[in-house]
């Protein structure tokens, strides 16, 4: 039987992001977002339906998110749908919830909307989604393959053409001097 997990969403952050960290150390960030969709009645009337999310991200790509990202601030993300379920400590009942788990982001505003700065859509992801046991329970993410970052669109770390030419002509390669973000 084939199965698929994968959500892909853009919208607006509904609050400052949550940055903690385990007893092990691996930073976990919680979000909100807020994903919006317009569309005309059959009367010609616009409606707008707004959707909350919860997405948890963890490790590198947390600790960016919480230096980078504040309430409002526009973002992509991909990840995967997670259901957790708990018993209501109070009531007794068995509880759920459903939320992302991030695989990757892509910051959607410009280097100047953000305080913290960072490149004009500049994205993060892991090299390796399918290993992502930080997203279960919490856990440590030490078997994680580490941070990927992305090139910008046309972009590429290093050309055929310059191969043969000094070391500081990859590091210029489209790179900004006042920018230290890394993505």
């Amino acid at each position: 039987m084939a199965s698929y997990n994968k959500v892909i969403l853009i919208g607006n952050l509904t609050r400052d992001p949550d940055l903690r960290y385990t007893p092990k150390g691996t930073a976990i960030a919680r979000i909100g977002l807020a994903v919006n969709r317009n569309w005309r009645t059959d009367t010609g009337e616009m409606r707008e339906e707004v959707t909350f999310i919860d997405v948890d991200a963890f490790g590198k790509q947390a600790e960016v998110i919480g230096e980078y990202l504040r309430k409002g601030s526009p973002v992509m993300v991909e990840g995967r749908l997670k259901l957790d379920s708990w018993d209501d400590k109070n009531t007794g009942q068995k509880r759920s919830k459903l939320f992302v788990v991030l695989e990757s982001f892509q910051f959607l505003d410009s280097k100047s909307d953000r305080q913290g700065g960072g490149r004009d859509g500049g994205s993060y992801s892991n090299r390796s989604s399918s290993d992502s046991s930080a997203g279960d329970q919490f856990g440590d993410s030490s078997s994680s393959q580490g941070p990927d970052y992305s090139t910008r669109p046309g972009r590429s770390q290093s050309s055929p053409q310059n191969s043969g030419s000094s070391e500081s002509s990859d590091f210029d390669n489209g790179m900004d001097d006042e920018d230290d973000v890394p993505f």
